[in-house]
């Protein structure tokens, strides 16, 4: 079993930015992948961003792409979604995702987080 937790959520004015914070404990080891999804209200849930552990390659949605950044610190069971230039429509709810697959899919990753709330005021 792996636990995630996410941090670092909270209101932001557009334009403005975040970083966003999530800690893996438990069975670490198996994960191969991390990944950051999102789901506004009344949307389904999104994929952002994922990064592969074993090498640190990266994957992003079009909407975020050279807007965000996705790090790893493999040491820590940590992964970190820097968020720059941020826009009304990045108001979501953020999930860190951990599992067996390097995806861009929802149903590819096996352990997740409760979310951070981000609010991005025009």
């Amino acid at each position: 079993q792996v636990h995630v937790l996410e941090s670092g959520g909270g209101p932001v004015q557009a334009g403005g930015s975040l970083r966003l914070s999530c800690a893996a404990s438990g069975r670490t080891f198996s994960m191969y992948a991390m990944g950051w999804f999102r789901q506004a209200p009344g949307k389904e849930r999104e994929f952002v961003a994922a990064i592969r552990k074993i090498d640190g390659r990266t994957l992003y949605a079009d909407s975020v792409k050279g807007r965000f950044t996705i790090s790893g610190d493999n040491a820590k069971n940590t992964m970190y979604l820097q968020m720059n230039s941020l826009k009304p429509e990045d108001t979501a709810i953020y999930y860190c995702a951990a599992g067996s697959n390097w995806s861009r899919y929802v149903y590819a990753y096996d352990y997740w987080g409760q979310g951070t709330q981000v609010t991005v005021s025009s």
